[in-house]
C-alpha cells in the first residue's frame, strides 16, 4: 500500500495513525512529487491532521522518550523516501510493543536509520560552522545555505542563541525556502525565482551595507594571514571542508 502524504512531517506522522487505524501496515509513505503510479499497488491520499500528528508524536514520546522520539524527525529531514519506509516501520514496531527495537543492530533498518542519523548531525554541525552573513543597508544579516539534508530547521535554535538581537535570514537555496528572525520570533519565508535569483547575486540586487565588502576583505586578509603553506593539507582540508561548500565562503572566492 502506497501512502501520499504533503511532505511535513506532520502529514508523515498522520500517516502512522492512518494506518493503525485501517490496519495497514506494509506502507511506503511518498510525497505526490516523488510518486510514480503503479498498476498494482493501492494507493491512498493522506490528508495532515494536526490531531492525529500530534496524538502519534506524543505516543512516540511515552514509549521511547522525547529524544528518542525526536530522532525521527531528524531522520525525516533526511529527504530520503527509502528512509521514510524504515522509520516508518520503526514506528509501527514500537507502537506494538517493541519499543527496544532501535536498540537491535542487528536489524538492518535500524543500522541505517542511525546511519543516517550520524550523517544529519554532520551536516548540522557544518551548516552552523559554514553560514557567512551579509548585512543589508536596512541592518538585516542574511546567509545562503545549500545542505545536503533539510537541516534548516535544525540550526535555527543555535543561530537564535548567538545572536539574538540581530534580524537575519538563512535561506537554504536548493530548497526554496528560508527563516527571518525579528528579533523575537521566526517566520518561514519563501521567494519566488526571481527574488532568490536577487539573493543569490546579492551586489546586484541586495543594497548592502558599505562596510560589508571591508569586513568580508578582512576576513580574506585574516584568513589568508593564518594560513600556513608548509603545513598545507589538501586532502584533510577537503574532509573538514567539501568543495561543495566553497562557493557560500567569502575566504574561499
Amino acid at each position: 500500500m502506497i501512502y501520499i502524504f504533503d511532505g511535513t512531517y506532520a502529514g508523515f506522522l498522520t500517516a502512522v495513525f492512518e494506518s493503525f487505524e485501517f490496519k495497514q501496515f506494509n506502507i511506503t509513505p511518498v510525497t505526490a512529487v516523488l510518486h510514480s503510479n503503479s498498476l498494482f499497488e493501492e494507493e491512498t491520499q493522506i490528508i495532515t491532521d494536526e490531531d492525529k500528528f500530534l496524538r502519534v508524536k506524543s505516543g512516540l514520546e511515552k514509549r521511547i522518550g522525547k529524544n528518542r522520539a525526536t530522532d525521527f524527525y531528524r531522520a525525516f529531514l533526511s529527504e530520503d523516501p527509502k528512509i521514510w519506509k524504515i522509520s516508518f516501520r520503526l514506528i509501527v514496531e514500537i507502537f506494538r510493543g517493541n519499543t527496544s527495537i532501535l536498540e537491535n543492530f542487528g536489524d538492518q533498518d535500524v543500522l541505517l536509520f542511525h546511519q543516517t542519523l550520524r550523517k544529519i548531525s554532520r551536516e548540522r554541525h557544518r551548516m552552523k560552522a559554514f553560514v557567512r552573513f551579509n548585512k543589508t543597508s536596512d541592518g538585516m544579516f542574511f546567509a545562503l545555505i545549500e545542505p545536503d539534508f533539510n537541516v534548516l530547521p535544525l540550526i535555527l535554535p543555535f543561530f537564535k542563541n548567538r545572536y539574538t538581537d540581530q534580524s537575519w535570514l538563512i535561506y537554504d537555496v536548493k530548497r526554496k525556502y528560508g527563516c527571518h528572525y525579528d528579533t523575537i520570533n521566526i517566520h518561514e519565508v519563501v521567494l519566488d525565482d526571481f527574488d532568490q535569483n536577487k539573493m543569490q547575486t546579492s551586489s546586484i540586487g541586495i543594497a548592502l551595507d558599505e562596510r560589508d565588502e571591508l569586513f568580508e576583505n578582512l576576513w580574506k586578509h585574516y584568513f589568508k594571514s593564518t594560513n600556513i603553506e608548509a603545513r598545507k593539507n589538501l586532502k584533510l582540508h577537503l574532509q573538514h571542508v567539501p568543495k561543495r561548500y566553497w562557493k557560500y565562503l567569502p575566504e574561499k572566492k
